[in-house]
């Protein structure tokens, strides 16, 4: 597991330290290449993490570069300098069938009898690549939902923004027929009292 340090160098999209970092508006820092590969096929060039659009191009951080390089050269010379519990001599291989680092001295032991080994960077580098593998299925669901989400967004846009116009369009249709029913009424008023004028007349003249 890494350790805290570890993870604040660690990219949110790889999980792995930065390569080339660069920061954008919000703050939020991604390996260059992860954000490239991320923004592709996307609609919009949005923060991974917070989904916050970015308007202008990402800025290179340096800052966040040096730290990631030092960090890797310490590690890498911890891991070079790494020894063996019972023998102090270095970690230089790898037993496949107890899934551990070991040195000379282990292979030649009774607890590796008949096991198979590895140069120790060379199995590192095939575990790396088996997670990358398992990851790369799980990256590919990641996108499918990313375009599901941004597929919902539009339609429960669009049904917002069409429910606003049949809104619209009911109301200025309710306004016109009120104004119809005012027009008529005034309208019928008139030709009533017209027409009890003239029966009023009538009546006078008889």
């Amino acid at each position: 597991m890494a350790s805290r340090s570890e993870e604040d160098l660690c990219c949110p999209v790889c999980q792995d330290i930065f390569r080339d970092p660069v920061v954008l508006v919000c703050s939020h820092s991604f390996c260059k290449d992860c954000l490239e590969s991320w923004w592709t096929d996307k609609p919009t060039r949005q923060c991974p993490v917070c989904r916050k659009r970015s308007l202008s191009n990402p800025h290179v951080s340096l800052v966040l570069k040096n730290l990631c390089e030092a960090f890797i050269q310490e590690r890498d010379q911890r891991s070079s300098e790494a020894l063996c519990s019972l023998h102090s001599e270095k970690l230089k291989l790898f037993c496949l069938d107890h899934q551990q680092p070991v040195c000379v001295v282990c292979r030649d032991s009774e607890t590796h009898i008949n096991h198979r080994f590895r140069p120790i960077d060379e199995a590192a580098r095939q575990h790396k690549k088996d997670l990358q593998e398992t990851l790369e299925p799980l990256k590919e669901k990641i996108k499918a939902f990313e375009q599901v989400k941004v597929n919902c967004d539009q339609t429960a846009e669009h049904i917002k923004v069409q429910a606003r116009h049949t809104e619209t369009r009911i109301r200025n249709q309710f306004k016109k027929f009120h104004q119809f029913l005012e027009e008529e009424e005034v309208a019928r008023l008139a030709a009533l009292w017209e027409e009890e004028e003239q029966k009023s007349q009538r009546m006078k003249e008889k």
